[in-house]
């Protein structure tokens, strides 16, 4: 059983909301009290995800957000305090997989784009979260990275360039905002079942799987968790760490 956290007259946001890690995610921050932004490029996705929460009582409002693009990225926070007063948690999850195959193979245009919703969509998040919490003078921030930001593996050196990005951007970050009262964090997922993982070829599928100790795949709720952990008091001297979610594939 995972542990309860009590969240109410809080304001969380999260990004990549409509499905996967960002829908259990925000689901779990609303379920605990908080009042959740959830955010997506995919507008009908996000109404489906949004009305649904709704229904079962929870306190969520939907924005169709563009992370590459800073102005949304700005405006997007804007609606956070519009909406709810403030914002003291963001789990800043949407990213791409992009193509996979040999680095030789890759084009630049595909490189730029997993670059700019990975790596760049997280800094355009995160620095105007930490305009807003600044002011406040406290706040908490997650950012996924992934397995991939971790290790290696062979034909997704895009998308690992960009993980590994995003656990030096939470690193540096925490260092500048400590003394500002805000924690920022990464989660590194490792094979969760999620419709990015549905993308996945069986082959690699079948490798993930054969190196993960855990022998199954983990579940978005699993990811959620540790997100809201990293969110909470109890991880109130946690700071700038690239926690593994991932079965224990780091572990060997």
């Amino acid at each position: 059983m995972n542990p309860t956290y009590d969240f109410t007259g809080q304001v969380a946001l999260v990004t990549g909301a409509a499905s996967g890690l960002g829908l259990a995610t925000a689901g779990a921050f609303a379920a605990s009290g908080a009042a959740v932004l959830m955010t997506d490029l995919d507008r009908q996705a996000l109404h489906d995800a949004t009305d649904r929460l709704r229904g079962a009582g929870r306190q969520v409002t939907g924005m169709v957000v563009d992370v590459t693009d800073e102005a949304q990225a700005a405006a997007m926070v804007a609606c956070a305090v519009a909406e709810f007063g403030r914002l003291d948690m963001a789990y800043n999850n949407a990213g791409i997989l992009g193509p996979m195959g040999d680095i030789t193979d890759e084009t630049g245009e595909a490189f730029d784009r997993v670059n700019a919703v990975n790596l760049r969509g997280v800094w355009t998040c995160m620095k105007h979260e930490l305009l807003q919490m600044r002011g406040q003078g406290s706040g908490a921030i997650v950012n996924c990275s992934s397995l991939g930001g971790l290790v290696g593996l062979a034909g997704r050196a895009a998308y690992h360039g960009s993980k590994h990005g995003v656990i030096g951007l939470t690193r540096a970050a925490a260092l500048d905002y400590a003394a500002h009262g805000i924690r920022v964090n990464a989660v590194c997922p490792g094979c969760i079942d999620t419709p990015m993982g549905d993308s996945i070829d069986c082959a690699s599928m079948k490798e993930f799987l054969g190196r993960q100790p855990i022998g199954r795949m983990g579940r978005p709720e699993e990811v959620a968790a540790a997100v809201l952990w990293l969110c909470s008091p109890a991880a109130s001297l946690v700071l700038g760490v690239a926690l593994p979610v991932d079965g224990g594939f780091t572990a060997q």
